[in-house]
């Protein structure tokens, strides 16, 4: 049976996921956070989810696809490879990880099927594309007809940042009435700094510079 009234949330523990986690404890009466360990080099991420989750009284559940990391080098599960600085000219940066979020996905429906949920929630974001693909609306939506397709069931995947950039991300925290959680209690650096973070690693740099601008009009 459908639960149109549960969520599952895809959670990093990280500013667009705990966004998208405080958006959906607005619009479910129950969600359940679903959290990945593929042996990335930010690992304390999964300690700051599970903090949160705690805070927020959510439960959680955290999945191990540490066998990701073997399949394809790069610098978010291989410390011998410095993380990009800049986005490439072109290609995807360094940081890209082949597949993950649509594996993230595919395991978050497994998961949502067996509780009866048809709805998944991940904070994926074409406006600030970072050049990973599996950003992408068009991604979103044919693996969306996929997932249906191959499981029988009317999931809806549902992105509530796809066209929102880290300005407006940060003005959606601050109006859920979690811009501090965000600011203080995620971890969003490839560095694995909490908070402000490194400030010198492309994910810091987006979301630094979506606060800055939030700050000077909020």
């Amino acid at each position: 049976m459908k639960n149109k009234e549960k969520a599952v949330v895809v959670f990093s523990g990280g500013q667009d996921s705990t966004t998208c986690l405080l958006w959906a404890l607005k619009e479910y009466k129950e969600v359940i956070a679903i959290s990945f360990d593929y042996g990335q080099r930010h690992v304390k991420e999964l300690e700051c989810g599970e903090a949160i989750c705690k805070k927020l009284n959510v439960r959680r559940v955290v999945i191990d696809l540490k066998e990701l990391n073997k399949l394809a080098p790069n610098s978010l599960t291989r410390a011998d490879i410095e993380v990009d600085k800049e986005a490439p000219d072109e290609g995807t940066p360094n940081s890209y990880v082949e597949g993950r979020n649509m594996l993230f996905l595919t395991y978050a429906a497994i998961f949502a099927k067996g509780e009866g949920i048809t709805d998944i929630i991940t904070g994926v974001s074409q406006s600030d594309f970072s050049g990973y693909p599996d950003c992408r609306d068009i991604f979103i939506k044919s693996l969306n007809t996929t997932l249906n397709l191959a499981m029988d069931y009317e999931f809806d995947l549902i992105t509530p940042l796809m066209w929102i950039d880290k300005e407006e991300t940060w003005a959606m925290a601050d109006r859920l009435g979690g811009f501090d959680l965000v600011r203080n209690m995620t971890l969003t650096c490839y560095n694995g700094i909490p908070g402000d973070g490194c400030k010198e690693c492309p994910a810091c740099k987006l979301r630094n510079r979506g606060l800055k601008k939030y700050l000077e009009r909020r």
